[in-house]
């Protein structure tokens, strides 16, 4: 294989993802309540944000996706605040990294396979922005240097589990499925790579969906474990 594309949080960043979720939603909300919009309204409109990212098709960024859900929840003009949520996740979101467990395997990992010559991809849900996921590769101890490209919402027009997401970045790369693993926590959003030819690695630590069909071509507990299946692998 050449070609490795890495899930993010709760892969390459181990997480709890609700944890994670409780602790910084709380943060974005009170930049709105000088607006008058409650927490609860602000959490549940970034949600219906996501869910609109979720089912694009493809007809528009995710970016433009959320933003239009996102607005027309709180009947806020994007003009008028996108500059403070940009601001939100570029600053004090890094706050964030106390409800995550960086694991220097990861750096070990990327490392590795760089100096094998591979390519490799950050295939993260492309639900934030670019400056929020630049937070969590430095969380990470990985750099935005290590990586062919990096899914953001400003990019994509599909989220996971869509397989049109995993379709783009094949596309944009030039990638054909059978040279490429993805690796990733997630059964009902990674593995979905699967169904393109991509053959899949399941990190089960932070193991997300466990419920769903399916199984990965490949599984590991963590990524030590990771790091040294991919010594068999590469």
């Amino acid at each position: 294989m050449e070609h490795f594309l890495f899930d993010l949080d709760g892969t390459l960043l181990p997480m709890d993802q609700e944890v994670f979720v409780k602790f910084y939603m709380p943060m974005l909300a009170a930049r709105f309540k000088d607006r008058g919009v409650p927490q609860e309204k602000l959490i549940g409109a970034v949600w219906n944000g996501v869910g609109s990212m979720v089912m694009n098709d493809g007809s528009r960024t995710n970016e433009d996706a959320f933003w239009d859900c996102f607005s027309r929840e709180l009947s806020i003009e994007r003009a008028d605040v996108e500059d403070e949520v940009l601001d939100f996740y570029g600053n004090e979101f890094n706050r964030a990294i106390q409800s995550t467990r960086p694991d220097p395997a990861a750096d070990r990992i990327i490392k590795y396979l760089k100096g094998k010559g591979k390519k490799i991809y950050l295939a993260t849900n492309p639900i934030f922005p670019r400056c929020a996921t630049l937070n969590r590769i430095r969380w990470a101890g990985l750099s935005a240097e290590d990586f062919e490209e990096i899914t953001t919402y400003e990019t994509c027009r599909y989220s996971k589990p869509n397989v049109g997401y995993y379709q783009e970045i094949l596309d944009r790369q030039g990638l054909k499925a059978e040279e490429c693993l993805m690796i990733g926590n997630d059964k009902r959003e990674d593995l979905a790579a699967g169904k393109l030819g991509i053959r899949t690695y399941l990190v089960t630590e932070c193991l997300e969906h466990a419920a769903e069909p399916g199984s990965p071509d490949y599984e590991g507990k963590n990524l030590e474990q990771l790091y040294e299946d991919l010594k068999e692998l590469v």
